[in-house]
């Protein structure tokens, strides 16, 4: 595994923690469908939450959450509908991103609760 995949799955990790500690229920992570890869896919109260995690080890070139751009939104939202169909969830979504940057060790977390919203326009 690459540093920058370490880096990555070290704030998966970290993310479904904070999550879990805020009271989300995690019901999946990694889910993948055709090219997409859902982060991580939870339940907060009842409302499904998709995850996207970004994490970097500065800010220098901007936030993490700022790589999440119109193309990579799209990608989500067309795994978190296949996603839906397979679990036959049709209540409340919401997409959520949660931008990770590890300085000293030391993982700083902006969790940006509804991020975007979902549209094929």
């Amino acid at each position: 595994m690459g540093k920058r995949n370490a880096l990555g799955k070290m704030g998966e990790d970290i993310a479904a923690q904070f999550l879990e500690q805020q009271n989300f229920t995690i019901r999946a992570r990694n889910w993948r469908y055709k090219r997409a890869e859902l982060d991580i896919i939870a339940m907060d109260d009842k409302t499904m939450v998709f995850v996207e995690v970004k994490t970097r080890s500065d800010d220098m070139v901007g936030r993490p959450q700022d790589a999440v751009d119109t193309r990579k939104r799209g990608q989500l939202i067309k795994a978190a509908i296949a996603y839906m169909h397979e679990s036959k969830h049709e209540w409340i979504i919401r997409f959520d991103i949660v931008g990770i940057v590890v300085k000293n060790n030391v993982p700083y977390i902006d969790h940006i609760r509804d991020a975007f919203f979902p549209s094929l326009a």
